[in-house]
């Protein structure tokens, strides 16, 4: 009880909504959650607008409020998305996109249009490795002015997925030699899911709060956490992504698709905070470039640059089988690495779908609880 008491208030609250009588569920148990299927049956009467303005918006503006924050029912009502055009990048013929700015998607195209320039020298398990790790810290060195609201960015963002631009970060690269890095990775709470219906419409989607429980406050009305997002601005204000009023932050959410000259479509996706454009460069690259099938290209060990959730060290972490065979070539050409369990969850939790003109087929993580389901009906 000590402990419990030292909690802020809404964690106390969140604590007591996911701890029915007081103690954590056990497998087989039910999880009932009544104020979110009221929220759902509130929207359903009177329109998703209804989820910013109104009772149900006021009562979100009073739970943050007792929380200390700043955001008011007019911050809530102001709130609107937009529809805006993907990224596009060709690579030999297969048109890759992802979200723009505020998201990571710019990385994500980056990261694979640099391997797409340089594949053509990667022969063997260790090369493949190595030249998507160093292609990750290629794109990686520039995140101050390409991850950011879009109001914020400037030309380094538009060149970003140039020719010139991708040919500029290549030839960066040394084949026989890592770069040092000191990459510190964010920490996410993420799932993606893809979806092709009956008509052929592929969709490739991601959500997340961001953190495990979010910024933990319950929404006492809606059923739900608030998100944690607004951890990402920096606080220095000459930063890009700097705190201001109006301003979104950057978040790392990015789900892709390709499109393939002979109609091929691929919807594809991880969760994993900032390690996504590393998980959707392997998935990609072992897909596309590596002959492997879509299930192979998920499943087979993976690596991780950068830190993950509970840890602090930023070198690189790779699936144990995978560095079984690739130890060596790792050493020699001066990767700071270390070797993790396989199917480890800090490699993220991909999944596929591979639309072709004659067949439908989808593919999940064996490192997740996921599941791919492809039906007639």
């Amino acid at each position: 009880m000590k402990n419990s008491r030292r909690l802020p208030i809404q964690m106390m609250h969140l604590k007591r909504y996911t701890y029915p009588n007081g103690k954590p569920l056990k497998a087989g148990q039910h999880f009932k959650n009544p104020k979110l299927a009221d929220t759902f049956e509130h929207l359903a009467k009177h329109g998703l607008n209804a989820f910013y303005e109104g009772e149900l918006a006021d009562s979100f503006a009073a739970d943050l409020a007792k929380a200390g924050s700043i955001i008011t029912p007019n911050d809530i009502a102001n709130t609107q998305a937009d529809v805006v055009s993907p990224l596009n990048a060709n690579l030999s013929g297969i048109n890759c996109y992802n979200l723009p700015a505020p998201t990571q998607g710019v990385h994500s195209l980056q990261i694979i249009g640099t391997v797409n320039k340089l594949k053509h020298k990667a022969n063997t398990e260790a090369d493949w490795t190595h030249l998507i790790v160093e292609a990750t810290k290629q794109s990686f060195t520039h995140r101050p002015t390409l991850w950011a609201d879009p109001k914020a960015l400037g030309d380094d963002y538009k060149n970003a997925l140039t020719d010139e631009r991708l040919t500029e970060l290549a030839n960066n690269i040394d084949m026989n030699t890592a770069k040092k890095w000191p990459f510190d990775a964010q920490p996410g709470d993420t799932v993606w899911m893809a979806a092709r219906d009956k008509n052929g419409q592929l969709v490739s989607f991601i959500q997340s709060i961001y953190w495990e429980f979010g910024s933990g406050i319950l929404m006492s009305e809606g059923g739900f956490v608030w998100n944690n997002r607004g951890l990402s601005f920096s606080l220095n204000t000459k930063d890009t992504n700097a705190l201001a009023p109006n301003k979104r932050p950057a978040h790392t959410l990015n789900p892709a698709m390709a499109k393939f000259d002979d109609g091929r479509r691929l919807a594809y996706g991880t969760m994993g905070g900032e390690g996504q454009p590393q998980t959707q460069a392997a998935v990609f690259a072992g897909y596309a470039w590596r002959n492997k099938s879509i299930n192979q290209a998920v499943s087979d060990p993976r690596w991780l640059l950068g830190r993950t959730w509970g840890d602090t060290s930023t070198n690189l972490k790779i699936e144990h089988s995978l560095a079984a065979q690739i130890d060596n070539e790792l050493n020699k050409r001066g990767h700071d690495w270390v070797s993790v369990e396989d199917n480890n969850e800090m490699m993220g939790h991909a999944g596929a779908i591979l639309d072709t003109p004659t067949t439908l087929e989808a593919a999940t993580d064996p490192r997740s609880d996921g599941r791919a389901t492809v039906s007639s009906t």
